[in-house]
């Protein structure tokens, strides 16, 4: 129970991929972290690419960034529509400017190019997005897990055990 007393948020959109979220939401909670599932509205209910749904605890709207230890980006096509709503884009700058983990894995970067705070940090992603990156001025890397300061980022399903031991070690101080 590495992450009793931390808090975290993951983001919630129509057509996240459905392991992307449930895997940390599960795996975090389990370390005994309290986990808010964070959309554009409390309550709606949002689905993933495979039909799971997820209800959305609190809006971004109703939460400040220094709520939260992290917040994680899950992908699927839901990061396109996270950034439709100026509230998620500033939960995610602001967490990063605080220094907070900020977490993103496969089209989840497409938030932190929104959020433009990748000019100049080292990050990976689902291939198709490399060009969106590159021109928000990130080097981009094809690793299963890259972590630079507080941004930590993956690029698939298959690297979500090393997505979730990096922001494991980096949410519960390890060193």
């Amino acid at each position: 129970m590495k992450l009793i007393g931390k808090h975290i948020a993951i983001l919630a959109e129509d057509l996240y991929q459905d392991l992307e979220l449930w895997y940390p939401l599960l795996r975090f909670r389990e370390e005994g972290a309290e986990v808010a599932v964070v959309g554009p509205a409390a309550g709606k209910v949002h689905h993933g690419k495979f039909g799971y749904p997820v209800k959305v605890d609190k809006a971004a709207r109703e939460v400040k960034a220094d709520e939260f230890d992290a917040v994680i980006i899950p992908g699927g096509y839901a990061p396109d529509h996270m950034r439709r709503y100026p509230a998620m884009v500033s939960l995610v700058r602001e967490a990063a400017r605080q220094g907070k983990v900020v977490a993103a894995i496969c089209h989840g970067g497409w938030m932190l190019a929104s959020a433009e705070v990748i000019q100049g940090k080292t990050v990976t992603a689902f291939f198709a997005i490399k060009d969106d990156l590159v021109h928000a001025g990130a080097n981009f890397v094809d690793q299963e897990v890259v972590v630079d300061g507080n941004l930590i980022t993956s690029r698939k399903p298959e690297d979500l055990p090393a997505f979730c031991r990096a922001i494991l070690k980096a949410v519960s101080g390890e060193q």
